[in-house]
C-alpha cells in the first residue's frame, strides 16, 4: 500500500472516531467565539452598519466623551444642510454610551442639536463636538406630547420619519444632552422638520430651567 493510500485510510478511520469529531466541533465553535468577540472589540474589518449593544467601538475618531454638563448655555440652532457632515437639525447614527457605564452602549439614532467647542459645558478639550439627543423607539407618548417616565427622564414625541425604516413613530430625551466627536457620527437618517426640532428645544430648555 502508497504512502498516500495509507494517509487517505488513517484520516477516514479518524473523522469516523466520535471522540475525534467531538474535538473538531468545539474547535470550531471556539474559532467562532473567538472572531466573534474580536469584532465586539474593534478586532478585524470596521464595520459600516450598526453595532448592537456591547462595548465602545475602537474605531478611529470614535472616543466616548461624557455627557454635556450644565454650566456654558446651550445654543440650538436648526441648520441642515445637503453635505458630507452632521449639522444641527439633523438625525443621525451613533454609538451612545450607557449613563452608568462609558464602556458600554448602544448604536443608536440622535437628533443634533448645535455643535460648540469641545471647552464648552465644563470640559477640557480642543476642537468641536456636536451636542445631541437620543432618540427612542419605544413610543409611550401621545402625538406632540411630552412626558416624564418614572425614572424622571423627559420624552418628546416627534412621530415618524425617515431615520426609522419601519416607520415607527420615535421620542426624543429631552434632558440628557450628549457630546459626539464628529468625526464618529455617521450621516445615515433624516433632517427633522424646523417645527418639531423647535418643539424639542423648547422642552430641553423647559428641563435645564
Amino acid at each position: 500500500m502508497s504512502l498516500l493510500s495509507r494517509l487517505t485510510s488513517t484520516v477516514r478511520s479518524l473523522s469516523r472516531n466520535p471522540s475525534v469529531r467531538r474535538g473538531v466541533r468545539d474547535l470550531g465553535r471556539a474559532a467562532v467565539r473567538a472572531a466573534s468577540d474580536g469584532r465586539r472589540s474593534g478586532g478585524g474589518a470596521p464595520s459600516r452598519g450598526r453595532q448592537d449593544a456591547g462595548s465602545a467601538p475602537s474605531v478611529e475618531g470614535s472616543q466616548v466623551l461624557a455627557d454635556r454638563r450644565s454650566g456654558a448655555p446651550l445654543h440650538p440652532t436648526y441648520a441642515p444642510h445637503e453635505d458630507d457632515r452632521p449639522d444641527p437639525g439633523e438625525i443621525v447614527w451613533a454609538w451612545v454610551h450607557y449613563e452608568e457605564d462609558l464602556s458600554q452602549g448602544k448604536d443608536r439614532p440622535v437628533l443634533v442639536l448645535a455643535e460648540e467647542d469641545a471647552s464648552a459645558g465644563g470640559a477640557d478639550g480642543s476642537g468641536s463636538v456636536l451636542v445631541a439627543l437620543m432618540l427612542t423607539s419605544r413610543d409611550r407618548t401621545e402625538a406632540g406630547a411630552t412626558r416624564t417616565d418614572e425614572h424622571g427622564a423627559t420624552w418628546v414625541d416627534i412621530g415618524s420619519g425617515d431615520w426609522d425604516r419601519q416607520g415607527r413613530p420615535s421620542e426624543v430625551r429631552a434632558d440628557r444632552l450628549l457630546r459626539l466627536v464628529p468625526g464618529a457620527v455617521r450621516r445615515e437618517g433624516a433632517r427633522l422638520d424646523r417645527e418639531r426640532f423647535d418643539r424639542v428645544v423648547a422642552a430641553v430648555r423647559s428641563v435645564g430651567s
